[in-house]
């Protein structure tokens, strides 16, 4: 699986996908205008390093999503490699400090981050982590989920709790429908048949997987999706509006959203 590059509406800020590990995404974004230059997590630092070269950028920045170790692994060495402190700054979540190698700078949700010349936004997507954050470049529409929210799908719920992860998941939600969702795996095909078994009467989503398992057939690529997307078809982005799934997956009529996203969780 090759990489693939695209501009977002602001045309200078592009963005750089690419496989790394087994089935984690690298992803580069550049400011054509400052040649700013971030990685989004760093799973594979001699993946990065090849991709940088390949298209003359220097690296300015490294921006961790949470503290998980193909998603921070290629800090040290990339930082490094790109002259130290003087040459790059990490950066990542207040709540996970102590657990990013390099880290300069520590943001919360609510944060602004400054890169070239536009800024994101900082999300609180704890749940997965419990420091876990969101990028969310309002003026470029695209959103940086790490291992939050996946095309289809959430990530485990390693260390936080149910009514924590989902107020997360409703903090993606409320962005608007036309957001780009750059997740940091490759997880579509199997996420599809989980949320068929919840909601097989879900026609878009019926439709979407079997475009994802043609796509994957191809061996392309189903990441980046579209936010409106997600919320027409991704389970845990609809517990709270389809009652099949709350059937299938055994509710009482009592119970919370937040108990409902567990169990669907938990299957």
């Amino acid at each position: 699986m090759s990489g693939s590059s695209s501009s977002c509406p602001s045309s200078t800020f592009k963005v750089h996908q690419f496989p790394c590990l087994n089935d984690n995404y690298g992803y580069l974004i550049h400011d054509e205008t400052t040649g700013a230059t971030a990685a989004i997590d760093t799973p594979d630092a001699d993946a990065y390093r090849r991709e940088l070269d390949r298209r003359g950028w220097t690296l300015t920045h490294v921006i961790n999503t949470h503290h998980h170790w193909d998603h921070t692994g290629g800090n040290l060495e990339l930082k490094k490699s790109a002259g130290g402190d003087a040459g790059v700054k990490v950066v990542g979540p207040e709540a996970e400090r102590d657990k990013i190698p390099g880290i300069d700078m520590a943001v919360g949700h609510g944060d602004t981050l400054a890169f070239g010349g536009t800024e994101a936004q900082v999300i609180d997507v704890g749940g997965h982590t419990n420091g876990h954050v969101a990028y969310y470049f309002p003026k470029e529409g695209a959103v940086f989920s790490g291992d939050a929210l996946f095309a289809l799908g959430c990530g485990r719920m390693f260390e936080g709790t149910p009514p924590q992860f989902w107020k997360s998941l409703q903090n993606l939600r409320s962005l608007p429908d036309d957001t780009t969702v750059y997740c940091a795996h490759e997880y579509t095909e199997s996420n599809g048949k989980f949320a068929v078994s919840f909601e097989p009467g879900n026609a878009e989503l019926i439709a979407r997987f079997d475009d994802v398992k043609e796509k994957r057939s191809r061996g392309e690529p189903t990441v980046p999706s579209n936010l409106g997307d997600e919320k027409k078809t991704n389970p845990f982005l609809r517990v709270d509006v389809s009652e099949e799934i709350r059937k299938n997956v055994g509710a009482a009529p009592g119970d919370a959203d937040h108990d409902v996203f567990a169990k669907v969780r938990k299957a």
